[in-house]
């Protein structure tokens, strides 16, 4: 089932003949490098679903939060509210989640996933661990601490581009 989801980008790998300068230098761009591979082989696992990072991420927080407001996902996902409206839109036209009446505010609504959705998140939580199990067993060793380093330097970069000595911010338009 092919929606309007783009179509990953393209393996960063070091092309022969192009300087590079500072970039291969840069733990942001290796960051940049390896993150473009791992979502192709995401991809690759989830294809049959044409599910992205984003829409697993999505349907997991729904499934373990019931009632999850939509600003809430899109605080817990990192989003901006706009997103989390389109990605909550693909999910409630896929059939595997709903908008329901909040129970303590008239206003307000709540995501929950449907049979549907729970079945298919079933399906994808089997193959995205097999598709984690696989790179966590080629890397040896080094998985777990890797993941615990990625894990430590997303606190660190947060702490530092949310610090209010921040001098490193673009000014605003």
């Amino acid at each position: 089932m092919k929606t309007d989801s783009p179509d990953p980008e393209g393996l960063m790998l070091p092309v022969p003949g192009v300087d590079y300068g500072p970039l291969d230098g840069l733990l942001g761009y290796a960051l940049r490098r390896a993150q473009n591979a791992l979502y192709l082989d995401f991809y690759r696992a989830t294809a049959e679903w044409d599910v992205s990072p984003q829409r697993f991420a999505a349907l997991v927080l729904i499934a373990r939060n019931p009632g999850l407001r939509q600003g809430l996902l899109a605080q817990a996902m990192g989003l901006h509210r706009s997103g989390a409206l389109r990605l909550t839109d693909w999910l409630t036209a896929q059939g595997w989640a709903e908008r329901r009446d909040a129970p303590d505010d008239a206003r307000a609504w709540g995501l929950h996933l449907t049979p549907t959705g729970k079945r298919r998140l079933a399906k994808l939580e089997a193959a995205v661990a097999e598709h984690d199990r696989a790179l966590l067993a080629a890397l040896g060793e080094q998985g777990i601490a890797l993941k615990a380093g990625l894990d430590r330097l997303a606190w660190v970069a947060t702490a530092q581009s949310t610090a209010p000595d921040n001098k490193h911010r673009r000014p605003k338009p």
